[in-house]
């Protein structure tokens, strides 16, 4: 609770006169709210697209927030990775259920797809930080179609 800057007394947050001295209190203007992610640059931002499990959230708000909507290429880093995820997603929750249940010793398919695209991960980790935008394979294609929609 602040005080009076004249005589001390105790004011509420809202009073703009001391009770007491009767003195005007100054106004604190409101202090306008920053944005998170002003410090972020774009390289950072399509860096952080492509860290393995998680980059999808740092790709949703890219994509959700302002900041970067006229950023293409964060943008389509941005979808490229959460595309990348949903590929993850797809051979853990697709594929694998498949390969674990048959018997006998074959060839696990859906731990080759989790580490090609683990591998693919890393890949684009290094081709985001030198900014450079690698188109993959099909994901890539998607991921410029969808970059180019809204700018």
């Amino acid at each position: 609770m602040p005080f009076c800057s004249q005589c001390g007394n105790q004011v509420a947050n809202s009073d703009i006169f001391c009770a007491k001295c009767g003195f005007r209190q100054p106004v604190e203007a409101p202090r306008p709210t920053a944005d998170p992610l002003a410090g972020i640059t774009p390289r950072t931002a399509s860096i952080l697209c492509y860290v393995p499990v998680v980059g999808w959230i740092a790709s949703i708000i890219v994509l959700a927030t302002d900041r970067f909507s006229q950023e293409r290429r964060v943008r389509f880093h941005a979808f490229q990775g959460l595309y990348l995820f949903v590929a993850w997603l797809i051979v853990d929750w697709v594929v694998r259920p498949i390969f674990s249940g048959m018997p006998g010793p074959t060839i696990r398919v859906d731990k080759i797809l989790q580490a090609v695209i683990m591998f693919t991960w890393i890949f684009m980790l290094v081709k985001a930080s030198h900014e450079e935008e690698y188109s993959l394979p099909i994901i890539g294609e998607l991921a410029q179609k969808s970059a180019s929609e809204r700018s």
